[in-house]
This record gives C-alpha cells, sequence and structure tokens, in this order.
C-alpha cells in the first residue's frame, strides 16, 4: 500500500510545470542577485575612476537610477517566487484534473478561465523578460566597450583610447566624464579586478535573463496543454453526463412499459 501511494503521488505531480519553475527561479536568482551586484560595483567604478558624485537635491542622476534599479529588483525576485509557486499549485490542480477525469473530481468553467487568465498573464510575463533582457544587454555591450580598450592599450604602444560616458547618456553633455588610456586612473582601473568581475557579473544576469524567458515560453506550452487537456476534459465529462442520463431515461421506460404490460397481463 505504501508503495503504490508513493507511486500515485509521484504520478500527480506536474513535471513539465516543476521543470518551468526550477528554470524560472534560476534565472530570476542569477538576474537579480549578479545584477544587483553589478550595479554596486559600477557605482564604485562610477566614483573611483570617473570621480562622479551624487547630485544633491531632487535631481535624478545615474546614482539615482542605479538606486531604482535595485529597488525593481527587489520587487522582481519577490514577485516572481510567488508567481512561481502559483503556477506550481497550477499545475497540481489540472494534473489532478485530468488524473481523475473519470473520478469524483468536477473541472468547472472557473478552473478553465484560470488557466486562460494565467496564460494571458504569463504571454505578458515573457514580453516583458524580453525587454529586460535586452536592456541587460546594454551594460554588458558598455563593459565589453571598456574591456576592449583596456585590452587594446596593452597591445597597441602608445594609443590614445578614450572612453566618454556622454556617449551612453550617462552623464549630460555639459559634463565632461571620460578616462583616456594615458591617464593614471585608467590603469589602476583596467588593472583593478573590480572591472572584470562586474562586466562577468552583468553577463551572468544577461543568461539569467534569457533563462527567465526560457522559463515562460516553457509555461506558456505548458499553459495551453494544460488548458487544451481541459477544454477536452470537459466534452468528455459533458458526453458521458448526457450519455449516463439517457441511458437512465432508456431504463426508466423499460421499466415503466414492463410494469404496464404486467399490470395488463395479470
Amino acid at each position: 500500500g505504501c508503495f503504490e501511494c508513493c507511486i500515485k503521488c509521484l504520478g500527480g505531480i506536474p513535471y513539465a510545470s516543476l521543470i518551468a519553475t526550477i528554470l524560472l527561479y534560476a534565472g530570476v536568482a542569477l538576474f537579480c542577485g549578479c545584477g544587483h551586484e553589478a550595479l554596486s560595483g559600477t557605482v564604485n567604478i562610477l566614483q573611483t575612476y570617473f570621480e562622479m558624485t551624487r547630485t544633491a537635491g531632487d535631481v535624478i542622476d545615474v546614482f539615482t537610477m542605479i538606486d531604482i534599479f535595485k529597488y525593481v529588483i527587489y520587487g522582481v525576485a519577490a514577485a516572481f517566487f510567488v508567481y512561481g509557486i502559483l503556477l506550481m499549485v497550477e499545475g497540481f490542480f489540472t494534473t489532478g484534473a485530468i488524473k481523475d477525469l473519470y473520478g469524483d473530481f468536477k473541472i468547472t468553467t472557473c478552473g478553465r478561465c484560470v488557466s486562460a487568465w494565467f496564460i494571458m498573464l504569463t504571454y505578458i510575463f515573457m514580453l516583458a523578460w524580453l525587454g529586460v533582457t535586452a536592456f541587460t544587454s546594454l551594460p554588458v555591450y558598455m563593459y565589453f566597450n571598456l574591456w576592449t580598450i583596456c585590452r587594446n592599450a596593452t597591445v597597441v604602444d602608445g594609443a590614445n583610447l578614450c572612453l566618454d560616458l556622454r556617449q551612453y547618456g550617462i552623464v549630460t553633455i555639459a559634463e565632461e566624464k571620460k578616462v583616456c588610456t594615458t591617464s593614471e586612473s585608467f590603469i589602476k582601473m583596467c588593472d583593478s579586478n573590480e572591472l572584470n568581475m562586474t562586466f562577468h557579473l552583468f553577463i551572468v544576469a544577461l543568461a539569467g535573463a534569457g533563462a527567465a524567458v526560457i522559463a515562460m515560453v516553457h509555461y506558456l506550452m505548458v499553459l495551453s496543454a494544460n488548458w487544451a487537456y481541459v477544454k477536452d476534459a470537459c466534452r468528455m465529462q459533458k458526453y458521458e453526463d448526457i450519455k449516463s442520463k439517457e441511458e437512465q431515461e432508456l431504463h426508466d421506460i423499460h421499466s415503466t412499459r414492463s410494469k404496464e404490460r404486467l399490470n395488463a397481463y395479470t
């Protein structure tokens, strides 16, 4: 009995939803954790090597934007932790509905509406994660340019290569915040582990965002398949109910006629 119970429990696990949930949690964890540390490293690089300071007052500068991005990361981590649990619960209920199609479990219209709502919400989140992935590629591109300048500075002797933050919109046109290969701060920045670590953290964060997109696509396939299965199950239940009702009516008619014949004979 214990073995059969374990087999029954294992058979009711929605493995497709479980894989998608693990992939979603892994992607969100990589994006949020590495993204947060990469933003902190970016603040240190801007303050140490580009000699940038926070603007006093309510002016929105690059440091304020980085703080906003950090709070967004906190919200994303909490929201998708809850959303992953909800999708797993939906997967368990849908799997139970399919497994118990011929049992006492009844699939309601509300269940189908919930599945359709999750499909629409997951599609919106997939588009949002596509935007996040595209946005995360921007700092990767910027750090790749900086890393390339550091590498070329050691290969080409006497080359005066500069990185101007105005090209990326980090500072206004009136401010001149740039470092060149001839400056001491640039040499220290290229030799420090902070630049290399921040660059690789952004790459891992980009990979995490890509994993979240794949998880959303996986969820869409799972939810669409479950919705189709539930819809077919509802049709099957209606057919079984109609068939049972007709058989009961035929049985009642046959019983009534038999009684009438017996009464007539007597």
